[in-house]
């Protein structure tokens, strides 16, 4: 079958797959053709235009299957989520106490230590709750009711938080639907806030009647519904996709510090040390060449920075432009569209990428998520001795030049709310 998939700079790549090729595979086939870092943070997102909706596959789903059920205006696109599997990892951030509990009883709560064992579990019955709004069918208008999420579908309670069943309606089930995340404004379906979701059935193709519209309170609530509608859906299998790549990496490789990643997308490491240059394949050799390059190229520059150099690529220029060959680096973008790939890479502490500051030229701006919540900090540059350094916090920290800061906040924290973990990509199939 053939699959046609769309990078965010409008790009597409033409694959042909087999029928029985999951998501997983098809991202780990558009990372090699693109020469990719493989960092298990690539995702196949269904992207629906017209709708205004789009959804991560799941790494088990049949992309052809999937790709059967899309309209002809729909597409596929490539794209990092660094949240696909975060709730594993900070199962706590994800589920507010007060909106998880057991089915069985109103006043039951769920250890924290057993939270994630409960929704994958299927025969214990943990349940979501709280208000969402509903969009009223073939109308603008908003209704808040009080909702329950269980394995067994999305209800609503008829009178006010009543959990009886003669109160209870069924809104959605979860085996034939899927979860979306609205991408348009709230201004297009006068939702009464921004943390809008669907839920679509698997076989409808374009009908929005058939779309189940809801809008939460805050992003820490919508996070909550959407997470449990997937864990209550696949339940193990969640745990078996997130646990794949976890062995493979453990198998491979221990080593975790930062590495200086000169261009994720279309360089590979090389060793010139023999009479011919050969790809280094192993991802330890691969990662401590990328580290002895940095070191000697900082050596160099040190050196050249105490001879002087007439060359165009003095330190002091070099330390100003060398940013611009990083994947965090997005240039001269607005806030706006900062916050925007935030979010679509998924909100995960640490998330992070660097811009062009639009208030002053000579400044840049750290575009950093940590809570769920998208910060902007902003960096200065400051000359001493006739040398420019840049600095988080008013020049008690220097560095001088935007790639060794980025590195020193990727092991400090310094006055950041976290460290710098997860750097927001924009790939080029």
């Amino acid at each position: 079958m053939i699959v046609k998939v769309w990078s965010e700079d409008g790009a597409g790549k033409v694959v042909e797959i087999p029928v029985d090729m999951t998501a997983r595979d098809v991202c780990q086939l558009l990372v090699y053709k693109s020469h990719c870092l493989d960092d298990n943070a690539w995702a196949l997102v269904e992207h629906h235009p017209i709708l205004g909706l789009e959804r991560c596959l799941e790494d088990h789903e049949l992309v052809v299957q999937v790709q059967a059920s899309m309209s002809s205006e729909s597409k596929f696109l490539f794209r990092k989520n660094y949240a696909k599997y975060e709730f594993f990892r900070n199962p706590l951030n994800f589920f507010p106490e007060q909106m998880v509990a057991w089915c069985q009883e109103s006043d039951g709560s769920i250890p924290p230590s057993q939270l994630l064992q409960n929704f994958l579990n299927p025969s214990s019955c943990p349940e979501i709750q709280g208000y969402l709004y509903v969009k009223e069918p073939g109308r603008k208008s908003w209704k808040k009711l009080y909702m329950f999420l269980r394995r067994s579908g999305l209800y609503y309670s008829t009178k006010g938080t009543s959990k009886e069943p003669r109160h209870l309606q069924l809104l959605s089930d979860l085996e034939d639907s899927n979860i979306f995340t609205i991408i348009t404004g709230r201004k297009l379906h006068n939702a009464p806030t921004d943390y809008q979701f669907c839920i679509r059935p698997s076989k409808v193709r374009s009908d929005c009647k058939e779309l189940k519209m809801l809008c939460a309170e805050d992003e820490q609530s919508r996070t909550c519904w959407m997470t449990a509608f997937r864990l209550l859906k696949y339940g193990i299998v969640l745990y078996q996709n997130y646990n794949v790549p976890q062995q493979r990496k453990s198998a491979v490789s221990p080593f975790s510090a930062p590495v200086r990643s000169v261009s994720e997308n279309s360089l590979v490491a090389m060793d010139f040390s023999g009479r011919t240059g050969r790809v280094i394949d192993n991802p330890v050799e691969a990662q401590s060449a990328a580290l002895e390059e940095g070191q000697t190229w900082r050596k160099r520059s040190q050196r050249m920075n105490v001879l002087g150099s007439p060359s165009p690529l003095h330190p002091s220029s070099l330390s100003t432009v060398i940013h611009r060959t990083q994947v965090w680096f997005h240039g001269r973008i607005m806030r706006e569209e900062a916050h925007k790939m935030i979010m679509q890479q998924g909100q995960v502490d640490g998330l992070f990428l660097l811009r062009d500051s639009q208030s002053n030229p000579k400044a840049f701006v750290l575009t950093l998520c940590h809570h769920q919540k998208i910060k902007h900090f902003q960096i200065l540059p400051c000359e001493e001795d006739g040398q420019v350094f840049f600095s988080l916090d008013d020049g008690a920290t220097k560095f001088t030049d935007l790639i060794h800061l980025v590195e020193f906040y990727q092991l400090n924290r310094g006055v950041l709310p976290c460290k710098l973990k997860h750097p927001c990509t924009a790939v080029a199939l």
